[in-house]
């Protein structure tokens, strides 16, 4: 965890505020494909929507002077009866009647454009996120182990679900703008500079508002980082996974107080920018409000010199007011849509990486079958930002059909090796050879189908067995022979057959129906995913950790047998397992020390020798 949080900047330059809406395109283009028919709707639903309230304004000042009519011709003294039996109330029965219809309308269309935003809400939310999962899945393992981007994809996932108010919001935009010209055609009439007095008014709350949007944009981009700790603090202090530990050694009040620092850290800078930006607002929204007071009283001077009727006063005064609201809605959503693209580009900034291991146009086909094997050519690689190589120099061939052990210290560069043959990474210096052929020569796709890995820190799927090792080969998830066959093969058979529902079983303890396994289970489990690949190389990265040396020797000595044939590699710190190898590879320093058959390696009086010796006194 870094020490305590320095203050943050939380300025952006005008800019890149504006800049930011070059993201409504793109995001206005997804909501079309998203769905059209649903998009068409919420539009001609919020076009009817944007002329009813000046409709009713209008027929509401009609209904006003007609009523003022009545009682000038003396209508006001008449009984009601003889009143509608002689038709003078028929005019205002019709308005009356178009004005309750009008807002019976209006209310049914409001209804109805929520739930049409609501149904392209979800669908645009599951379309990003399928996308957002999509491009995840071409970027490079480099990308994955890289802070940065980290934070970026944290910033992209949050913009699947943060951004589902925008779209409604850019759509009342667009019918409140409706709304505002056809009353301010009304007022027009009447007195154009009032028009003029409003816009004048509202524009300092805009500028105020967009200058605090962009603020809050910034605090939530710089504190990604600490937001991403305070979700790790939240799920390691309450986690089926670290429980036992937290509970052993105690830990639980050592998180709540790191996660108590950097949450009221955050909310110290949440709090501080919330109270800046209650009281300018409220000192800004005073000078439109100012503004209405102002053209409210010429209004009522000129009904008072006789120039307006009683009901063009409602009308106006309505209007006026009416407009008001819009327009400061209108600004103030602007620059909340301006402040939201802000975020926007935060997801589609995402959508611009371009992975650096990619199939090339013309890639060709893996071998089948690999004939001779792969030959590592003066290979280097470095971790990104690291200054020492993990492996450098590195020379040796896997012959095909050939079981080859790798053995050496903790960062010798055996997983890393691993990596570099299923082109999670491609070397920095030197090259990799399939067949005679650069392994970027072939498609990269059908490079890793070809490979099967089971890496020490496998996944636990929180699916069922079935699925557990069906994911191996997704094409063969529904062939329950294959599946049952590489269960018997992984030595996982006996572990479903002991579950209450076998092979439907859910495992994991994420989901209610969930069993959880132990360690050495869901290893068996992890190993039959690698058999089910039934792939031309297989690698086996320290999966039997958890093993016992009975259970680990049983695996190994099936996995020998069942290599028959094929390009097999397997790691492990137990040298009584390796030793079955064809051939031992012993790393060190990112270099090929030694290599030969157990008895040679141990003839050799080497680094093998000695580390064998070392781990074989333990159990004497």
């Amino acid at each position: 965890m870094p020490s305590p949080i320095e203050p943050r900047r939380t300025s952006m330059p005008f800019r890149e505020r504006v800049d930011a809406l070059r993201n409504l395109r793109p995001f206005l283009r997804q909501i079309w494909a998203t769905s059209r028919s649903l998009t068409l709707a919420s539009l001609l639903l919020r076009l009817t929507q944007a002329l009813t309230p000046v409709a009713l304004l209008y027929i509401g000042k009609l209904i006003i002077d007609e009523a003022i009519h009545l009682v000038a011709v003396g209508g006001g003294h008449a009984d009601l009866r003889s009143l509608w039996a002689s038709g003078a109330l028929d005019h205002l029965a019709l308005l009356v009647v178009s004005e309750f219809a009008l807002a019976v309308v209006s209310d049914l269309m409001a209804r109805a454009a929520s739930y049409v935003d609501g149904l392209l809400s979800e669908l645009f939310t599951n379309a990003t996120s399928i996308r957002l999962m999509e491009h995840a899945a071409t970027l490079d393992l480099e990308d994955f182990e890289d802070p940065d981007l980290q934070d970026r994809l944290d910033r992209a996932r949050r913009q699947t679900m943060g951004r589902m108010n925008l779209l409604s919001q850019l759509f009342g935009q667009a019918q409140d703008a409706i709304t505002v010209i056809s009353f301010a055609i009304g007022l027009l009439a009447y007195a154009p500079w009032l028009m003029v007095l409003l816009a004048i008014a509202l524009i300092p709350a805009f500028v105020g508002e967009s200058h605090f949007n962009a603020l809050g944009y910034s605090l939530n981009f710089q504190w990604t980082p600490e937001r991403r700790q305070l979700e790790y603090l939240r799920q390691t202090g309450a986690s089926v996974d670290t429980a036992k530990e937290i509970k052993i050694f105690g830990l639980h009040r050592f998180l709540i107080d790191r996660f108590r620092v950097l949450a009221d850290k955050f909310y110290g800078a949440n709090r501080a920018l919330a109270r800046r930006r209650a009281i300018w607002g409220t000192v800004l929204a005073a000078l439109g409000t100012l503004g209405y007071y102002v053209a409210y009283a010429y209004i009522v001077w000129r009904t008072v010199k006789g120039d307006f009727t009683i009901g063009d006063l409602t009308f106006l005064a309505g209007s006026f007011r009416r407009l008001r609201q819009l327009l400061e809605g209108l600004l103030i959503g602007f620059s909340q849509v301006a402040g939201q693209a802000l975020y926007l580009d935060d997801l589609f900034s995402f959508f611009e990486i371009e992975p650096e291991i990619t199939s090339k146009p013309d890639a060709l086909p893996v071998p089948r079958p690999i004939e001779r094997g792969f030959v590592f050519d003066n290979v280097g690689f470095r971790y990104p930002d690291a200054e020492r190589w993990a492996l450098r120099g590195l020379e040796f061939e896997l012959r095909a059909g050939e079981v080859l052990a790798l053995v050496g210290e903790n960062g010798a560069g055996k997983t890393t090796l691993v990596k570099l043959l299923a082109r999670l990474y491609d070397p920095d210096e030197g090259r990799i050879l399939l067949d005679g052929r650069d392994l970027r020569d072939y498609d990269l796709d059908d490079l890793r189908s070809n490979v099967g890995v089971i890496f020490q820190d496998f996944v636990r799927y929180h699916l069922t067995a079935r699925e557990n090792i069906g994911v191996g080969r997704l094409e063969a998830m529904g062939d329950e022979q294959r599946i049952r066959e590489a269960a018997r093969r992984g030595l996982a058979d006996e572990v479903i057959e002991a579950l209450p529902q076998q092979y439907d079983q859910m495992i994991g303890r994420r989901f209610n129906t969930g069993v959880d396994l132990s360690g050495g289970q869901w290893q068996k489990i992890a190993i039959a995913r690698a058999y089910m690949r039934d792939a031309q190389v297989m690698i086996l990265d320290e999966p039997t950790a958890a093993l016992d040396a009975r259970a680990e020797y049983e695996v190994f000595q099936r996995f020998k047998e069942l290599s028959e044939g094929r390009t097999a590699v397997l790691i492990s710190h137990r040298f009584s397992s390796v030793r079955m190898a064809d051939r031992i590879l012993v790393l060190g320093g990112g270099k090929v020390e030694a290599s030969g058959t157990h008895d040679e390696l141990m003839a050799q009086r080497g680094r093998y020798a000695e580390l064998f010796e070392l781990q074989a006194a333990g159990y004497r």
